[in-house]
């Protein structure tokens, strides 16, 4: 079954979340549970997902640090609620390093994300941070 970009993109997201709450699990494992109910048969992994997982992970300290400077004025990379910060950070690693992504589609994505996994007040939160960080480009 091939996955559409949105799909890739909620499963990057799960991993990453549950890698967040358990830094010790096995990424490939992680990877596998969100594609297949079969614990027994592996299947393919979309590159897109694979490069998603790894970039967010790889480049965590660098997409905190973009975040940063977006933030409201007394909030704390540590203020913001586990799930919103994935979304961010795997909206700003898609916007600083996905070439064939466009801007606002990382942004849409990510909000699409939040409506799914959050609550109107994330997404109006990650709206605000990366809209801002965009036109700040």
């Amino acid at each position: 079954m091939a996955l559409t970009r949105h799909q890739v993109r909620e499963r990057a997201f799960q991993v990453l979340f549950a890698l967040n709450a358990n830094p010790d699990g096995d990424k490939d494992a992680l990877i596998q549970q969100v594609l297949t109910d079969d614990p027994i048969q592996a299947v393919p992994v979309p590159p897109y997902l694979q490069e998603l997982v790894d970039g967010v992970l790889d480049h965590e300290e660098e997409l905190d640090a973009q975040i940063k400077p977006y933030l409201k004025s007394g909030w704390t990379m540590s203020r913001i609620n586990k799930t919103d910060l994935i979304l961010l950070r795997l909206a700003t690693y898609e916007i600083n390093q996905v070439a064939d992504t466009p801007n606002r589609v990382a942004v849409n994505e990510s909000l699409q994300l939040a409506k799914e996994y959050s609550d109107e007040k994330s997404r109006r939160f990650i709206n605000g941070v990366l809209s801002h960080a965009l036109e700040n480009e």
